[in-house]
């Protein structure tokens, strides 16, 4: 299943981005890298995503700013997983206002990363 998923990191913190993207290779998915919403945003656009690991804090428009649009917009928007150090009980709750499919508490675990990635394109198949 993996060879054929596409996942954007959006994160500005280059040392996290750097282990996402060489993680994720190694296991099998196709990997791009932005380092803020706005990039984030024309990358979605593009339509070739099915999976999106967002940070939310971002340089420009915030992630949440982020989801939101391509939610509210695309007809078949990737599933967007937020990434966040913050309180994860409060960003839930937002995340799920802004049309995320989950939320990621910072640090994380990378099998965790794996995991939610699968449920989120088992989801977006259905």
């Amino acid at each position: 299943m993996e060879n054929s998923i596409n996942v954007l990191i959006v994160d500005d913190e280059m040392d996290t981005t750097e282990i996402l993207l060489n993680f994720l290779s190694a296991n099998g998915f196709k990997c791009e890298a932005v380092y803020n919403g706005k990039d984030a945003i024309s990358k979605i656009k593009s339509g070739k995503f099915d999976v999106v690991l967002l940070d939310v804090m971002l340089p420009y428009i915030d992630g949440y700013h982020v989801a939101y649009e391509i939610t509210s917009e695309m007809e078949n928007p990737p599933a967007i997983i937020i990434m966040t150090s913050r309180d994860i009980q409060f960003e839930k709750n937002i995340a799920k206002m802004s049309g995320a499919f989950e939320v990621i508490q910072k640090p994380f675990e990378l099998d965790k990363i794996l995991e939610v990635i699968k449920k989120a394109v088992e989801r977006r198949q259905k």
